[in-house]
């Protein structure tokens, strides 16, 4: 068996994994990552990035379907499935590729295989090529991620009930489509779909849609879903779905009454579970909660010299939430001085359907159950300039401040392009900014992001635009 030693050992190469590896070759270390499967993780490969491909696919659709509305014409609109998926996977397979090279430019030692924890600073590992390898290294951090959760009777056969995976590369379009879960899997699944002229029906457990976000958000989305044809089914139990040569069908209940819906597909979007089997676990003090790895604020877990980062030590399961921790578990290993805590409070929350959904911080309802006194401020899209002329009048900027101290507590947004927009209010959360910064801040004309002033400025009864 070869033997390889490190300084540090990332199993794991997603958006935590591979940035963790590259930080740590970045501060000297001698850094290995051990990825079984491909260089990206699932977020690259089978996640934030090829949904987007096809997300940005159903939005020129939908631009298309609506030109007479810019004075423009054109005829016999149509799309070709397999090549809307192929796009999708070439835009994953590139991204893989700029990893791997990023790896190989910070001088990080890529091994192919499958790691096991097998005893204190060891790894097994079960080479992709054949073989094995012993790898030892003083810090190793564990990135596993997770994968989707299945409901016990109500699994995914991956042909007529889908989990992402094959929502991602459907060899036809379905005619009708039941999606299990409004998160923001969900929801950018049946947004698609729907763009691309599918009959899709959300069901939800919760009393409504993207639960996670500030209720009124979630309600104005939930309207603006509804206009595009989306049929929403908020506080349904889902009791079963049986199986037919080429459909399924759905039973339901409602305020105690049964219900069926028959489809072609069913999309199962209904959370995620960490990779937490066969690393060897077992053999440490490792603790397991739920499927996930409990780390303290530097993502230490209780064996030492076992780090934990991403999917497989809980939510938010996010990439960007993923990255940022194997930075700081790096920086906090190399002994460097004010490595900041992460603060979920600061992290921002992007849901890419149409329309678009985005946020950071407290909701209303958080905040006042926090027990601050709260001064909110709300500006809709349409009165905004940039927004009517983008053919984008629907959508609504809030924020909440402390009464008291005016600091920013939470900021949420849906419409056009948000995802992109949240960022300035990201940067005032990790700032510290009061109303007053953004009161003082000089925002430029005509833009989206005018409303963010403005919503600022609502919450004081100082908007000038609405």
């Amino acid at each position: 068996m070869a033997e390889q030693t490190f300084d540090l050992v990332v199993v794991g190469g997603g958006p935590g994994g591979y940035v963790a590896a590259i930080r740590a070759a970045q501060l000297g270390m001698k850094a290995a990552l051990v990825e079984r499967d491909q260089l990206g993780g699932i977020c690259l490969n089978w996640g934030c990035i090829p949904t987007k491909a096809l997300l940005r696919s159903a939005d020129i659709m939908d631009t298309l379907h609506h030109l007479k509305d810019f004075g423009l014409e054109a005829d016999n609109i149509r799309f070709d499935t397999a090549a809307v998926v192929k796009r999708s996977r070439q835009v994953a397979n590139q991204l893989s590729r700029g990893v791997a090279h990023l790896l190989k430019k910070n001088k990080v030692t890529v091994i192919e295989g499958t790691a096991r924890l097998a005893g204190q600073g060891t790894l097994a590992v079960e080479l992709k090529a054949g073989g094995q390898s012993q790898v030892k290294a003083k810090y190793i951090i564990l990135a596993t991620g997770a994968r989707a959760r299945q409901l016990p009777g109500l699994e995914a056969d991956g042909k007529l009930i889908w989990t992402y995976r094959e929502a991602l590369v459907p060899q036809v379009m379905p005619k009708s489509l039941l999606v299990v879960g409004s998160g923001a899997i969900g929801i950018e699944f049946a947004s698609f779909y729907r763009s691309m002229g599918v009959d899709v029906t959300v069901v939800e457990a919760l009393p409504r849609v993207l639960p996670v976000e500030d209720e009124e958000i979630s309600a104005f989305a939930h309207k603006q879903f509804e206009k595009r044809g989306i049929k929403i089914r908020a506080g349904v139990a889902l009791k079963a779905l049986e199986k037919g040569t080429d459909s399924v069908t759905a039973s339901i209940e409602v305020d105690g009454k049964a219900e069926k819906i028959q489809v072609d597909r069913v999309i199962m979007a209904v959370g995620i579970v960490g990779n937490v089997e066969n690393l060897g676990l077992e053999t440490t003090k490792v603790k397991v909660d739920r499927t996930h790895i409990v780390v303290d604020q530097y993502c230490r877990t209780d064996e030492p010299g076992i780090y934990a980062i991403g999917d497989i030590v809980g939510a938010p399961w996010l990439a960007h939430k993923a990255s940022h921790e194997g930075v700081m578990c790096v920086e906090k290993i190399a002994g460097l001085e004010h490595v900041h805590t992460l603060d979920v409070t600061k992290i921002p929350g992007c849901t890419y359907c149409t329309p678009q959904v985005a946020s950071v911080g407290l909701t209303e309802k958080a905040a006042k159950d926090a027990g601050y006194e709260v001064k909110v401020g709300r500006f809709p899209f349409i009165g905004n300039g940039k927004a009517i002329a983008l053919g984008e009048p629907e959508g609504m900027v809030k924020t909440i401040f402390d009464a008291k101290s005016g600091e920013l507590l939470g900021a949420h947004m849906v419409g056009a392009e948000v995802t992109e927009l949240i960022q300035g209010y990201v940067i005032a959360r990790t700032m510290e900014a009061t109303e007053e910064d953004l009161f003082n801040t000089i925002f430029p004309h005509p833009t989206l992001s005018e409303m963010m002033h403005e919503s600022a400025l609502d919450a004081y009864g100082r908007a000038i635009h609405f």
